[in-house]
């Protein structure tokens, strides 16, 4: 299941298989010769404590094996402080464990909002610090439960660009969302970050 704010809705492109959820549903598949079944609870312009409020009492009761959490750019943009991001994204943990007992939770990197082609530097600088600040929060609030997991690792274009001999603009459908390009590298990214841990690979194994 996934859950979150336009990057999980798919903004930037006409389908959710050419977005993040449907690449990394098929490169998880790939990686544990199944099928997977997934499901999209997301809504452009969403904060993590929207999301919390709204989406996740609707979600029916349904068997889940993992849930990927994306949220930061609407909290970043709204300048949400980080004492009270770190306790609305516990309270998500807690709802979501409330649900779904103990299923595996997984955030999300934060959005590269320092390489973000639609703002001015300055704003770039600040609300792409606040969100490294974020993301220091989110560390915290998974060190504190059991079975839920941050990749932390920042997403750098530059990186990408390297990976695709791509230029900036096709990493972005509009200078703020992700284009298909973009979400496939981070669903690859993503899929392999949960492979690669082997409590999250044993738990979906079982």
């Amino acid at each position: 299941m996934f859950l979150g704010e336009s990057s999980i809705a798919g903004v930037g492109v006409t389908h959710h298989d050419e977005g993040f959820a449907g690449v990394f549903a098929k490169e998880l598949a790939e990686k544990m010769d199944t099928t997977v079944h997934w499901e999209v609870y997301a809504k452009s312009g969403y904060t993590l404590k929207k999301v919390t409020e709204s989406i996740v009492p609707m979600i029916p009761d349904q068997k889940v094996d993992l849930v990927v959490v994306g949220l930061g750019a609407n909290d970043a943009f709204t300048l949400n402080n980080p004492w009270s991001w770190q306790r609305q994204s516990e309270k998500l943990v807690s709802d979501l464990r409330s649900k779904f007992d103990d299923v595996p939770i997984v955030f999300a990197n934060m959005p590269p909002i320092k390489d973000f082609p639609a703002f001015p530097f300055l704003m770039r600088v600040v609300i792409g610090n606040l969100v490294d600040i974020l993301g220091n929060e989110l560390l915290a609030t998974a060190s504190k439960f059991e079975g839920v997991h941050y990749s932390s690792a920042k997403i750098r274009l530059k990186d990408w660009k390297a990976k695709s001999n791509s230029e900036d603009g096709a990493f972005f459908s509009d200078g703020v969302h992700p284009s298909k390009l973009t979400y496939g590298l981070w669903a690859k990214e993503l899929s392999s970050f949960i492979w690669e841990t082997e409590a999250l690979r044993k738990k979906l194994r079982n």
